[in-house]
Formats: structure tokens, C-alpha cells, sequence
């Protein structure tokens, strides 16, 4: 009982901890809606009404169907339905203005349950001290942080991915109908979550092949028919309940999701994928996971933790702990390693893809600190955790600085508005946020069309417009990373490369084109008390262009 209870409040502790991170700074661009995920979203939730009949709901253009299927619709009505609550405190809450906040809790409370399941994971498979490392290092990454202050679909489809896998494993330890149907339940809302979720139907089937082989009786052919058509005709019924214009606008439904397929195989089909040509798939992926959305300290353990488990498949025994043991990391691993395998082969590799695995890193390096420190000295082990504590909490607390000031947006708006006269002309990129924010109507506004096929019509109208330009803003490295890359017409689509692109950006920055910069604003993740600030452009973009983007403004010094 006394071992109960010190469980029960270490657990309390990580979750306060991944609470205050993942609360902290939520509203960190000052309601200005600065996320353009979670503006397609919020924009879409804010048009959602429940129909007045049900032949309105029955139909494509029902008010309640978000036409809107880049992600699952689960999220959008659990949003419009705790909005709507919300409100009552608030008459924002419910909409467009402030609604994002609500989702944005949302996001941090789903990931925190998200932690509570790890646990159950690893205290079911290893043991409570595992769970405990385990849940402590997903609490602390840094990713499901920071995707923690956004309202998209990520930390939604990881904890239910995550919840279940868990249910997998109690549904192979105890197979029945009602664990049948639990696992059908929480499959179907993870699919209605996001369709990438359809992966999980390898860890079903062998969850429900092993429960069913481990038992000597007879009829096991039958048992598995049984058990999958339980199971997975109810995932269908429950995503159809929770996505219903799927299969209601199912040519809305049909494009979209057929467009977003052929991105992941194809970065040249929209601008902001280009950053991914040329990408090394699978390092690509573990670079940022191991720089970034880890750090260093957990992805070494992580690594190492898997190398344990793999090595334990080696040996052998036979004892029959061991070998349940060993099925049960086979149904984790039957959807870690198809996952890895399919997302990271992806011509695209946003770093929030590989989140759903983040909770099973989290766990193996758990069990890479457990087996580690199994057998040293009590006082030696606690000085170990100890010094694994501080040192697992740089990377976040580091992180986390970024919301400790102003937005950089919003910095160089105030800057603008203080330092540029109105009525002087402001150049800004297409596919990338306006600079100012507010206020932009002062000024005479411009667009740099960059991504446009780099021909002599392009640089005409871009010539054309620098004339006429007193400054240039550059709000992001959205366009300037990928398309100095693009160089390489040899190698690339006509439509694709970028040479005299990449000459301008040049010209710029060195001052050769007749601009100074005059003004830049950034902000790096910097360590406590000792303030290293740590460079993290070089992550994935989208780690940095949502909520700590570098912004460099241009002043004109001569004629072009």
C-alpha cells in the first residue's frame, strides 16, 4: 500500500511538471492566430452548426460538415462542443477570437493522459519504475511541449494511438468480448482522428492472433474471426460516427485526403513542402527527433533502450514470464516499426509525423535507465536519477524561454509602427505571414511572388516592385532556406529550380541589392541561469516558423 501511494505521487509530481510546460506561455502569440493549421482549423470549428433536421444532416452542404478532411473531424466537434460549454464563462470562448485557447488546452490536457497511459504501458510490460522514467521523459520532450501549445490533431492522435495500444495489451492478456469491443472503440476514434491512424491495424491483428495462439484450446480460427469482426467493424462504425461527411461528402472527402497522399510523395506539389527536396529519409527524421524533439539525453536512452529489448528476443529461456513478456513488445513494435518505416519514407518529414512515437521512445529509454541502474548501490542509483532529472530538464526549460517574451511578430510589428513613416511602400513574401500585423493599412503593401517559376516575367514584376519598395520584410525562413537549395537545374523540374532566386537572396543579405538590414528579431531556446542560447534553425522548419520565427527587415539605401 505504502509502494502504491509513492507511486501515485511521483506520477502527481510528472504530471504537474508536464502540465506547467505544456500550459505554460498558451497564449503565446497574443490571440493574433499565428499558427495556420490551427487557423484552418479554428476557421473551419467557427462555420460548424448542428443541422436543424436530419435531411440537412444528411447532406454535403450540412452545416456540420467541415469539408475540411486534411484532418479527422473528431477534434473540430470535440472543439465546437467544449467551445460552445466554454462559453458560458466566456462568450469568446465560442468563438473565432478566442476558441483556439480552448483548443489549445484542450491539446496540453489530452497529451497529459497521454502520460497517464505511458504509464500503464510500462508498468503492464516492464514494471513501475519504467512507467515512471518513462512517462517523466515524455513529459519533458520537447515537442509534445511545444505541440502541446497548438490546437492541431497531433497530441490527439497520439494519445489515442497510445491508448490503444494499451488496451491491445490488456485485450492479449484477457481476451474477451468487452475488451473486444474497447479495442474497436478507441481504434475507430483514432482513425476518425487522423487516417494515418489506419496503421494500427497490424498491432489489432496480431494482439488478437497472439491472445488467441497462447491459449491451448481448441476453435482458434474461429476465435480470431470472432474477435476481428468484433473489433474492427466497430473501428469503422465509430470512425463513420465521429467523420461522418467521409462517407456523406465522400468526393470532398476522396480529393482531399488523395491530395495529401500524393504529397508525402511529391515536395514539389506545394510551396512549403519544398524545404523536404533532397531529403534523406529516416535520418532526416532521427536527426530532429535526436536534436530536437527529444534532445540528445532521452534519444541516446531511447536508442539504447531499444537496443536492450531487441537483444532480449536473442536469448534464450524458457520462461514463460519472459516469453508474454516478449509478445506483448512485439504488439508495441508491430506498430513502432511499420510506422517509422512508412512515415519516414515519406518525400515530406514534418517533425510532428513522428510524434505518435514519441510516448514508445519515451518508454524504451525508461527501460534503458531501469536496466542501467538495476543493479548499483541505492545511494549511487538515487544520485543517478538525480543528476538524469537535471540534465533531462535543460532541453525543455530551455525551450520554453521563447514564451518568456513577445512573439518576435509581434516585436517587429511594434517595431515597424515606430520606426517606418506611414505611407512608405513594405515588400512582403507570398506564402508567408504580413508584417505588420496590425496597422498594415498605413502602408502601401507589396508581394514578393518568389516561389513563381524563376523565368524573365517573374523577375520583371519582382524588379518592377523593388523599385517602388522602401523595405523588405522577411517574416519567416519559409521561402530563403529552401529555394537557395534549388539550384541545381540539372537535377530538378524546370518549374522547380531557383538559380536567380537564390542570386537575390544572396544579393541581399550581403547588401548588394541596394537594401541594408536595419532590424532583425529572433528568438533562440536559451538555458536557464546560464543564458547559452541554442541555435535551432537549422530544425525542421515548422519547429521554428509558427512560434519563434526569425524576422529580418530591409531598408532601401539605393535606386535598383
Amino acid at each position: 500500500m505504502k509502494d502504491t501511494l509513492k507511486t501515485k505521487i511521483i506520477l502527481f509530481c510528472i504530471l504537474f511538471l508536464a502540465g506547467a510546460l505544456r500550459f505554460y506561455g498558451i497564449n503565446w502569440d497574443s490571440g493574433f492566430h499565428m499558427h495556420p493549421d490551427e487557423r484552418a482549423i479554428v476557421i473551419a470549428v467557427d462555420k460548424l452548426n448542428f443541422p436543424d433536421n436530419i435531411t440537412e444532416f444528411f447532406s454535403p452542404e450540412s452545416p456540420w460538415n467541415p469539408k475540411f478532411f486534411a484532418y479527422g473531424s473528431m477534434p473540430f466537434y470535440l472543439l465546437r462542443f467544449t467551445g460552445n460549454i466554454m462559453s458560458v464563462l466566456n462568450p469568446l470562448f465560442g468563438t473565432y477570437d478566442q476558441i483556439n485557447i480552448v483548443g489549445r488546452f484542450l491539446s496540453g490536457f489530452i497529451d497529459l493522459l497521454t502520460i497517464v497511459f505511458l504509464f500503464k504501458i510500462g508498468k503492464k510490460i516492464f514494471n513501475k519504475q519504467t512507467g515512471l522514467i518513462g512517462s517523466f521523459f515524455y513529459a519533458v520532450a520537447v515537442l509534445p511541449i511545444q505541440l502541446s501549445h497548438f490546437f492541431a490533431v497531433d497530441t490527439f492522435l497520439t494519445f489515442f494511438i497510445t491508448v490503444t495500444l494499451y488496451v491491445l495489451i490488456v485485450f492479449y492478456e484477457k481476451p474477451n468480448i468487452k475488451s473486444s469491443l474497447i479495442v474497436g472503440l478507441v481504434f475507430g476514434t483514432a482513425l476518425a482522428t487522423k487516417i494515418s491512424a489506419f496503421i494500427l491495424i497490424v498491432p489489432v491483428m496480431i494482439s488478437i492472433l497472439f491472445s488467441v495462439l497462447k491459449n491451448n484450446k481448441k476453435n482458434k480460427i474461429k476465435k480470431i474471426i470472432k474477435y476481428t469482426l468484433i473489433s474492427l467493424p466497430l473501428a469503422v462504425v465509430v470512425f463513420v460516427l465521429f467523420e461522418p461527411y467521409a462517407l456523406i461528402d465522400f468526393k470532398t472527402f476522396w480529393e482531399q485526403t488523395t491530395l495529401q497522399s500524393i504529397m508525402t510523395k511529391d515536395p514539389f506539389i506545394f510551396p512549403y513542402t519544398l524545404q523536404f527536396v533532397g531529403k534523406t529519409p529516416y535520418i532526416y527524421e532521427l536527426k530532429n527527433i535526436f536534436l530536437w524533439g527529444l534532445g540528445p539525453i532521452i534519444a541516446t536512452l531511447s536508442f539504447a533502450g531499444i537496443i536492450f529489448i531487441v537483444k532480449s528476443f536473442f536469448t534464450k529461456t524458457n520462461n514463460e514470464t519472459l516469453e508474454q513478456w516478449s509478445n506483448e513488445i512485439i504488439i508495441l513494435f508491430s506498430f513502432f516499426i511499420p510506422y517509422f518505416l512508412v512515415i519516414g519514407s515519406f518525400a515530406v518529414g514534418f517533425m510532428r509525423y513522428m510524434i505518435p512515437l514519441y510516448p514508445l521512445f519515451c518508454l524504451f529509454a525508461g527501460f534503458a535507465v531501469y536496466k542501467l541502474t538495476k543493479n548499483i548501490k541505492p545511494n549511487i542509483k538515487l544520485i543517478t536519477y538525480y543528476l538524469l532529472l537535471v540534465t533531462s530538464l535543460i532541453w525543455p526549460l530551455s525551450f520554453i524561454q521563447i514564451y518568456n517574451k513577445a512573439n518576435t511578430r509581434i516585436t517587429a510589428t511594434n517595431w515597424v509602427l515606430q520606426n517606418i513613416p506611414a505611407g512608405k511602400a513594405i515588400a512582403t513574401e507570398h506564402w508567408d505571414d504580413t508584417l505588420p500585423i496590425v496597422d498594415g493599412q498605413r502602408y502601401k503593401n507589396f508581394t514578393l511572388p518568389l516561389y513563381d517559376y524563376d523565368n524573365d516575367e517573374k523577375w520583371i514584376e519582382i524588379n518592377k516592385t523593388l523599385e517602388q519598395t522602401d523595405y523588405i520584410i522577411i517574416a519567416s525562413n519559409r521561402l530563403y532556406v529552401p529555394l537557395q537549395k534549388l539550384t541545381a537545374c540539372d537535377k530538378l523540374p524546370s518549374f522547380k529550380c531557383y538559380p536567380r532566386t537564390a542570386k537575390y537572396y544572396k544579393d541581399l543579405f550581403s547588401e548588394n541589392l541596394g537594401f541594408e538590414k536595419v532590424a532583425e528579431f529572433v528568438s533562440f531556446p536559451t538555458v536557464p541561469v546560464l543564458n547559452i542560447k541554442i541555435n535551432d534553425q537549422s530544425a525542421d522548419e515548422n519547429f521554428t516558423v509558427f512560434d519563434h520565427p526569425k524576422i529580418m527587415i530591409f531598408k532601401k539605401t539605393t535606386n535598383i
